[in-house]
């Protein structure tokens, strides 16, 4: 049995924006049922602290089956260690033939940001030319990346809690006519740009929403636990919501678990979900005068896409 392993280098190479974010485009467009990912929190006394085990099943309707396994462990950057390991197991869908095993951080990190930059095309203002990236996690030279590659963006500015990082990020991305400039406060900047990305492990509110303004577009892609936010309540009320998907959005994510239990948000708030937009059930008109937010917790299909399209073209 040949079992392909493909690495994090190979996936680099071949999970290109330009060509990942169609490809999950089209998986959207398409009536899969995908079941919702088993989320387990486990004890890590060692770490003093609570690590998370994800299980992400999908298949298609044609010939493939994935499982991508999970661990995030939030104190591995005290360890030089990323925060999320695992692994893609990827298999043929009539036999059960394992085909190939994948680097998952570097399958999740690309094909999250691609669904942020797929949700940018249809939720963004067209002509948006600057952003601020908050976060200085795995996902934020992805998530800049990829939102260069749909939107005309000339500045991003990169803010972390350590302005040594950021300003280590701002130095390592290379993106001709994009300049990156890391910044030592949010407030400085959140109100000028056109795209606000935020990808953190953060438990209280980092965007507010009084300094927000019409025209803007939110993607904010952390906050995966229900007791994690990212945006606060005013936010919540100022914007147009869309989500990746309702039933992993609406019960995983403190930045809508929490105003949903309070009050302060709705089910029937949200406008739309990637199906929704992708399948032309929604059409967005995008305007001045408003604010969209695309709130993201991953989604299995997206990961099965991603493997669809590196096994393809892996090349041994």
């Amino acid at each position: 049995m040949d079992i392909k392993y493909i690495s994090a280098e190979s996936l680099e190479e071949i999970l290109t924006y330009e060509k990942l974010i169609p490809r999950i485009e089209e998986a959207f467009a398409q009536d899969y049922n995908i079941p919702m990912r088993h989320h387990h929190q486990y004890p890590n006394p060692k770490e003093g602290i609570d690590s998370t085990l994800l299980l992400m099943p999908a298949w298609d309707n044609d010939n493939n089956l994935g499982v991508k396994i999970v661990n995030v462990s939030p104190n591995n950057r005290a360890n030089q260690l990323p925060t999320i390991q695992g692994l893609y197991l990827y298999f043929d869908l009539q036999t059960g033939t394992p085909k190939a095993i994948m680097d998952g951080k570097t399958l999740t990190t690309k094909r999250t940001a691609a669904a942020s930059a797929l949700a940018s095309q249809y939720l963004s203002n067209p002509e948006s030319d600057t952003m601020l990236m908050i976060g200085t996690g795995a996902l934020s030279k992805e998530l800049i990346s990829a939102h260069c590659t749909v939107r005309p963006i000339k500045k991003v500015f990169v803010w972390g809690r350590s302005y040594e990082k950021a300003k280590k990020i701002a130095n390592e991305i290379n993106i001709p006519g994009t300049a990156v400039i890391a910044v030592s406060t949010i407030e400085e900047k959140i109100s000028e740009v056109a795209i606000i990305s935020c990808a953190t492990l953060s438990t209280t509110p980092l965007i507010l929403g009084k300094t927000l303004r019409p025209g803007q577009h939110l993607d904010m892609v952390g906050a995966y636990k229900p007791n994690m936010r990212e945006m606060d309540d005013e936010t919540i009320r100022k914007v147009n919501l869309f989500v990746d998907t309702r039933d992993g959005a609406s019960k995983e994510t403190g930045d809508l678990v929490i105003p949903i239990r309070e009050g302060n948000l709705s089910l029937s708030d949200i406008k739309a979900d990637l199906f929704d937009l992708t399948q032309r059930k929604f059409k967005y008109n995008f305007s001045h005068q408003e604010i969209t937010c695309f709130k993201s917790v991953g989604h299995a299909l997206e990961d099965l896409a991603a493997g669809q399209l590196a096994y393809a073209e892996y090349k041994t």
